[in-house]
């Protein structure tokens, strides 16, 4: 996969999200998703358990979206993804507003349509992936670490980090019902970006939320529902 890039300093005033993300008001404060000291872990098994989260054929993820900041806009999406790395997005806002394409290819987006409106929407390309479902696999020089941690009645977690230069990412799955991902994008020590990911009883993605403190800014998504194997055209992940 290609190194972590986020790029969070693209958000500019220059469509209604934009606008409604440097109009929010001041950031709430969060505490640490993960407290507990990690030991070191093996790039194999940080590579197993993200790719257990890949799903083995195409997919295709209906789902309805809102958007809050200094206000509050809702539409309808399609993610299509093909393992174990490539995800085209298209989103619809209510009366047109905020309607829009992007192909992204494992964390960086090869294009979007209208240009620029999806890094401003979506600055933290990993934490969609986990708000589909999906968790990508350590950059090549990540500093890796993780534990187990048991519970009461199976609800156990699992914990990774993943840390590469000024940018860390957290990862936390719940054990038990209903299933829950969370995920949280640190940089220079600053909480940038952190989701949560839900599923349902028979484990298929049911919801997500990703909040940026930064912006005051809460981005949400409800699965409608998912077909999979679905053929996708070469032609479909190029820009028209």
């Amino acid at each position: 996969m290609t190194g972590q890039r986020f790029p969070l300093d693209r958000l500019r005033p220059l469509s209604y999200i934009g606008a409604s993300l440097l109009l929010a008001g001041c950031p709430p404060t969060y505490r640490p998703l993960v407290p507990d000291a990690l030991g070191p872990a093996t790039r194999d098994s940080a590579l197993a358990w993200t790719q257990a989260t890949v799903p083995t054929g195409t997919r295709e993820i209906y789902f309805l979206w809102r958007f809050l900041a200094d206000g509050r806009f809702n539409g309808s999406g399609t993610a299509r993804i093909a393992p174990p790395d490539s995800l085209r997005v298209d989103y619809r806002g209510k009366l047109g507003l905020g309607s829009g394409r992007a192909v992204i290819m494992g964390d960086s987006v090869q294009w979007s349509e209208p240009a620029g409106d999806f890094h401003r929407m979506m600055p933290a390309i990993p934490l969609l992936w986990t708000a589909l479902g999906i968790v990508l696999p350590p950059a090549e020089d990540a500093v890796i670490s993780g534990a187990r941690f048991s519970g009461l009645e199976g609800m156990g977690r699992t914990v990774w980090r993943f840390a590469r230069g000024a940018d860390t990412l957290e990862y936390v799955a719940y054990d038990g019902e209903p299933r829950v991902l969370e995920a949280e994008w640190r940089q220079r020590g600053e909480i940038k970006a952190r989701s949560r990911t839900a599923f349902d009883p028979q484990a298929k993605l049911a919801s997500a939320t990703i909040v940026f403190p930064e912006a005051s800014a809460r981005f949400a998504l409800t699965v409608s529902r998912i077909e999979n194997g679905a053929a996708f055209p070469p032609d479909y992940w190029r820009s028209r």
